[in-house]
């Protein structure tokens, strides 16, 4: 449990003052004295399975609970025990009640500080590294029954930042978790609960300049554990030559630089997955005098999407040092031969087809053209002849009007 570390990590930032006094503490019947010289406590008391958090009596008879207690006091409650942290604690008699177990009674943890290993001078991208911490307390690991595998630790990496660049405003980058460590005896971890935190890096990483601190997961930092390393690119390069009609095997060739690496040490462990999600693995050492593997993977007929990943090892050719690099997963296809006669005959039949279509719509265009231009010949036509009748009818409204106005012509008779 993360929380777990967070009370341990307190206690260190407070003994810096008293890392030259001892605490005097004894425990007799769940009881234990603090001596008035004590600045901070940090302890651990173990209770029986599916019992209540203890209660906490201080000298003066004043209770603390794990539900109400003040901001002094740090208090963590796990199942079948309870970890607690006081700030400039009461000096005399305490004592926890509580059923707590006669095993172990009231464990003192103090001193608490981390040491983690140096970070090699050159780091490459895609390389793998066996990381370790340590927790100390009194300068020896703490070695707590179920606690530590409860407690584990994270690598957190942020890219370097030039004092002149980030005093002009640039962004600072984020940071970013590349590893999580564990006391669990799982993956690289040799033994669970030595108090010896293992971690394989993953440094996937852009080349560059990176700051490198341990933290605890929730962010506060045990004590100013940090690195700056250059990561430089990775000093091989991989090709992959898939088989294009399953008769012959899929290739993946990796060279190495001769100038970084020891090209006689050069090897490669490649895992192959099938579409059918069976899997076959390709190991292959570099022969003598070359610059090279090729690692050769049965091509099996399976038409699909294939997935492969590996590793690659060698040593570094100015040190010795032995290096492994990580080959993250990548995928490709591999499609059924082609009967080019008859790609041929469907390319042309499909050709044929587009050219009538294309012939149609011209037709259609064609005639949608003359309907378009016959509608157009009966419009004008038809608002001319109502034109001339109009205007046939005006002119004979008008004679007739003439006409209407004219005095008759009398004739007269002598």
């Amino acid at each position: 449990m993360l929380r777990i570390l967070l009370v341990l990590c307190l206690t260190v930032l407070s003994l810096t003052k008293s890392y030259a006094t001892e605490s005097y503490m004894t425990l007799l019947d769940n009881r234990f004295r603090v001596d008035e010289s004590v600045e901070r406590i940090s302890f651990i008391v173990y209770r029986e399975d599916d019992s209540r958090s203890v209660t906490l009596v201080r000298p003066d008879g004043r209770k603390y609970y794990a539900s109400k207690h003040p901001s002094n006091v740090h208090w963590i409650e796990e199942p079948g025990v309870d970890i607690i942290s006081i700030e400039s604690p009461m000096a005399g008699p305490w004592q926890a009640i509580g059923k707590i177990t006669p095993k172990n009674n009231i464990q003192l943890v103090s001193k608490l500080s981390l040491e983690a290993d140096e970070l090699p001078a050159r780091v490459y991208s895609t390389e793998r590294i066996k990381f370790t911490a340590r927790l100390l307390s009194e300068g020896q690991p703490i070695i707590v029954e179920n606690i530590l595998d409860k407690v584990n630790l994270r690598v957190v990496v942020t890219r370097y930042v030039n004092p002149t660049d980030a005093a002009t405003g640039v962004t600072a980058p984020l940071p970013r978790v590349i590893g999580e460590f564990f006391d669990d005896g799982q993956k690289l971890d040799e033994k669970a609960g030595d108090g010896v935190f293992t971690v394989e890096l993953p440094m996937d990483i852009e080349p560059g300049k990176y700051n490198i601190m341990i933290s605890t997961g929730n962010g506060v930092f045990l004590r100013a554990v940090e690195q700056t390393v250059l990561i430089y690119p990775t000093p091989f390069t991989v090709r992959l030559q898939p088989s294009v009609d399953g008769s012959l095997p899929h290739h993946v060739t990796v060279v190495g630089e001769s100038a970084t690496l020891d090209l006689d040490s050069l090897a490669a462990h490649v895992t192959l997955a099938y579409p059918d999600d069976t899997k076959i693995v390709g190991q292959q050492h570099v022969a003598k005098g070359r610059m090279g593997i090729d690692v050769a993977l049965d091509a099996r007929t399976h038409f699909g999407k294939h997935h492969w990943s590996g590793f690659v090892y060698a040593n570094e050719a100015s040190t010795g040092r032995p290096l492994v690099f990580g080959l993250p997963e990548k995928h490709f296809n591999v499609v059924a031969n082609i009967d080019v006669s008859k790609a041929q005959e469907m390319q042309t039949a499909a050709r044929e087809a587009r050219k009538k279509e294309q012939q149609e719509a011209q037709i259609r265009a064609h005639r949608e053209k003359i309907r378009t231009k016959s509608m157009l010949v009966i419009v004008l036509g038809n608002s001319l002849l109502l034109l001339l009748i109009f205007i046939g009818w005006w002119f004979t409204k008008k004679r007739r009007l003439q006409q209407e106005s004219q005095p008759e012509m009398q004739l007269k008779m002598r």
